[in-house]
């Protein structure tokens, strides 16, 4: 059986404390799956560097220089995690029949990589890292988390549960991918749409060996957010359904109105008339901030802009 060539891929924002350890760590795993001759010695490692402000981007022309397993990809600017992810996926397609994507911070256990490759050479295109469980999670993390799968599977939105980013995808696969053109991503949302055939890898992810999360709740507010907007119509279909429902109220509020006025039992409701008022202003305001979202991510795919500018690209 031929020995196809592995390529991992690795998005980088700010990770000077943990990159040497995963380095030294992904050595050991790629030469080991070598010596199985699982994989081909022209696998790599690249280190995606998104804008970092630490020393990130030295430290991998560092391991670059010193060992020719890792390759490092710069980014002209911080452009987030997907577009990060995107930019070395679709950059080293044309080298690898295979890349897993995963995180530096070493939560996801690089020890799976081995069933990702089985379930590749059993014909998967693409491979699922799934959590197993989320045993060391906070209640809140927990709670939170599957709240957002349950609520996007809930919203129409064809999402693996329990998956982030952590995934093997076949040059097949990637050039399918390559297809999809937004700039609003949503990589969790997009994989599964391309429909080759796939499978699930299932792990428990480890607590961060070092450094700070580079999701905390404000940005994983607003991640949640734009997969929901970028993957589902259904706010839009909701505010429909409410102003609907809003309009029978405010008919049933008139015929009563005027029953209690030809009655003449009228009564002073300002509690009722203020307490309406500050309703359906409400109401009316957080429409038009759905709307609003969804007009913001028409505007940004007309324009078309890049989703990533490479800098440069050390790869020998």
């Amino acid at each position: 059986m031929k020995k196809e060539i592995l390529y991992l891929v690795i998005p980088c924002y700010n990770e000077e404390a943990v990159l040497k350890e995963t380095a030294k760590r992904l050595d050991v795993k790629i030469n080991d799956l070598i010596k199985k001759k699982m994989i081909s010695d022209k696998s790599r490692v690249v280190f995606v560097n998104d804008g970092s402000k630490d020393k990130t981007w030295e430290i991998i022309k560092e391991l670059h220089t010193q060992n020719h397993l890792f390759s490092g990809l710069n980014l002209s600017r911080n452009r987030g995690h997907q577009n990060a992810l995107l930019a070395g996926l679709m950059t080293v397609k044309e080298y690898a029949d295979m890349v897993i994507s995963m995180d530096a911070d070493l939560q996801d256990d690089i020890n799976v990589i081995d069933q990702f490759i089985k379930e590749y050479y059993n014909g998967s295109d693409i491979v699922y890292g799934v959590r197993s469980k989320r045993a060391k999670d906070t209640f809140f993390k927990k709670f939170t988390a599957e709240g957002f799968y349950k609520f996007m599977q809930k919203m129409g939105v064809d999402i693996v549960y329990n998956h982030a980013d952590y995934r093997l995808m076949s040059k097949r696969a990637l050039e399918g991918l390559s297809e999809f053109k937004e700039v609003n991503l949503f990589l969790r949302g997009i994989v599964p749409l391309i429909g080759f055939q796939s499978s699930v890898v299932e792990y428990e992810r480890n607590e961060r060996f070092a450094g700070e999360s580079k999701y905390p709740l404000k940005k994983m507010l607003s991640f949640a957010f734009d997969g929901i907007t970028s993957f589902s119509i259904k706010p839009i279909r909701f505010i429909l359904f409410l102003g609907i429902f809003m309009m029978s109220v405010s008919v049933a509020i008139l015929i009563y109105s005027l029953v209690v006025k030809f009655l003449g039992n009228t009564v002073s409701g300002w509690t009722f008339i203020v307490c309406s008022i500050w309703l359906l202003g409400g109401i009316q305001m957080l429409s038009l901030g759905v709307i609003g979202e969804y007009i913001g991510k028409i505007y940004s795919e007309t324009k078309a802009r890049p989703r990533y500018i490479v800098k440069e690209f050390l790869n020998k």
